[in-house]
């Protein structure tokens, strides 16, 4: 009786693991381009409810990553579409509404601008300036990292 008792301690706490790792796989949400901005109207691009409410959290995003700036960069552009070149502007206000500022957690070999990639990293909203590049974003996914889908 006692035996079968701990089997079945043992049991439940095994299915609690494995619930709580799926919840948790549950808060990194999968985020598209089209699910960046809400509207756009006279005064610009405004976030959407979704992009909003991921502040702060691990997310996922597939794209293309744009030919960095240069070869040492820490960060890359992720695009919708494949680019041959690099959609730097000049302020937020030129901001397109389909790209995002990837930071990496750490050094990665950059991939060709045509091959699929998922990034995984910690979702920043709002307008900033990278103080070593003045490069300016709206939309960032920071301490990240990528793999070829």
């Amino acid at each position: 009786m006692i035996r079968q008792s701990r089997r079945a301690v043992l049991l439940a706490t095994v299915c609690l693991a494995v619930a709580a790792a799926a919840r948790a796989g549950e808060g990194s949400g999968t985020l598209a381009f089209d699910e960046l901005y809400g509207k756009v109207g006279v005064l610009g691009l405004s976030f959407s409810d979704k992009l909003r409410a991921l502040k702060g959290q691990t997310v996922r995003m597939k794209g293309f990553m744009a030919p960095p700036l240069k070869a040492e960069a820490k960060f890359f552009v992720l695009t919708k579409r494949p680019m041959a070149l690099c959609p730097f502007c000049s302020s937020d206000a030129d901001w397109p509404a389909d790209i995002v500022v990837v930071y990496l957690d750490r050094a990665q070999t950059f991939e060709q601008a045509n091959a699929l990639i998922e990034v995984t990293g910690t979702l920043e909203v709002g307008s900033w300036t990278d103080p070593e590049t003045g490069f300016v974003s709206q939309v960032r996914i920071v301490g990240a990292r990528f793999d070829r889908v």
